[in-house]
């Protein structure tokens, strides 16, 4: 069984899937949301290692749940990865700043994923 957890987050349950087929055989327990304020509510099931996270949501988008999430302290603060469409540079500064590890455009593929994650030393 995984000792990590990785939590992602799409509107998209395509997106989900096909990032779960990625994730899991990299050793990770895959727990899914369909927006950020499902996301938020995960952490009360226990310890998120990784969090693959879209921008464009309903309810609350990528960017809110990042912020949220980054000025909890009762948490362990997992490591976070947007994957999204927005390409702009102004976005994807925005989101480093305000506490993203790393940024990846869609469409993505394994080897991208693969890439970040050990890049990260997560690998």
């Amino acid at each position: 069984m995984a000792d990590r957890t990785c939590l992602i987050v799409d509107d998209s349950k395509i997106v989900r899937k096909v990032m779960r087929k990625i994730i899991e055989p990299l050793g990770y327990r895959v727990i899914e949301a369909e927006d950020g304020q499902q996301a938020l509510d995960s952490f009360k099931e226990g310890s998120i290692d990784l969090v693959m996270l879209d921008w464009n949501m309903p309810v609350m988008n990528g960017l809110e749940f990042l912020k949220i999430l980054r000025a909890r302290t009762d948490i362990t603060q997992p490591t976070i990865i947007f994957c999204s469409t927005e390409n702009e540079f102004a976005k994807i500064q925005e989101a480093l700043l305000h506490g993203a590890n790393e940024y990846v455009m869609k469409p993505f593929d394994e080897e991208i994923i693969r890439g970040k994650l050990e890049q990260l030393g997560l690998l």
